[in-house]
């Protein structure tokens, strides 16, 4: 008898030792746990900008039964249309041809060896470029004043206008991560007060991309067409807790 009294001590010195390890263990697994826990959040920042620099392609025909013809009023169409750009304060290195472009109807697989008008078709893209934003915007809306000159714009220069860009994103770029990740840290901060925790390290981040986008967003419009523009960055940056 005195032998299993000697027996059950060690036993149950074993026993709650196996049983003590077993708890702690288990309460360092839930402490790990609960320091791994996490939130993500987005950090939104957004800038009004103005474009800073214009393009304008300006597209006209001209139309001969011969070739000779279509370029004398290709000559004199765009004669035309670069004095138009003269006269609203444009200099000769503003603009430059940007490319001609000569249709034979005889030419063509499907006309059948029959003409119907002129033979020749010849299309010229004038391209403006400038950093003068609001003169090339008032320029446009007064290209009406070429048809005066007979100046035949081509069907793609009917719908296309002027488009703006704004190029100094590099320089709003460090301020703009600066704001969306302090937005970020905000919004991580009052989650942690509503869960009764501490916002902690940065598990990871992402930057995201930042757009140009119009300052209004416009039904069926280009977005290239606005002067006016915002530029706007979201982060997401993932947060550790703790208690």
């Amino acid at each position: 008898m005195a032998e299993r009294s000697n027996l059950f001590v060690p036993a149950t010195a074993l026993a709650l030792g196996i049983a003590f390890a077993g708890y702690s263990a288990g309460q360092s697994l839930v402490q790990s746990r609960l320091g791994f826990r996490t939130v993500t959040v987005k950090g939104l920042a957004e800038r009004p900008v103005k474009a800073d620099l214009g393009f304008w392609p300006i597209s006209f025909v001209a139309t001969g039964d011969t070739l000779e013809e279509a370029r004398q009023g290709l000559g004199q169409a765009e004669a035309s249309v670069k004095a138009f750009l003269s006269a609203r304060g444009f200099p000769a290195t503003a603009y430059q041809v940007q490319n001609i472009r000569v249709e034979d109807k005889l030419a063509n697989a499907y006309s059948n060896g029959g003409l119907n008008g002129p033979r020749y078709i010849l299309t010229e893209t004038l391209l403006v470029k400038t950093g003068d934003v609001d003169k090339l915007a008032e320029t446009a809306r007064n290209s009406g004043d070429l048809l005066k000159d007979g100046v035949v714009f081509a069907n793609e220069g009917m719908s296309a206008g002027p488009a703006f860009q704004f190029t100094k994103l590099n320089d709003l770029k460090g301020e703009l991560l600066t704001e969306a990740t302090q937005r970020a840290r905000e919004a991580a901060d009052k989650f942690a007060r509503e869960s009764g925790a501490k916002v902690g390290a940065i598990q990871n981040a992402n930057q995201g991309v930042i757009e140009v986008n119009p300052a209004v967003d416009i039904p069926d419009s280009p977005p290239d067409r606005q002067i006016d523009k915002k530029v706007r960055v979201v982060t997401t940056i993932t947060y550790f807790l703790k208690d």
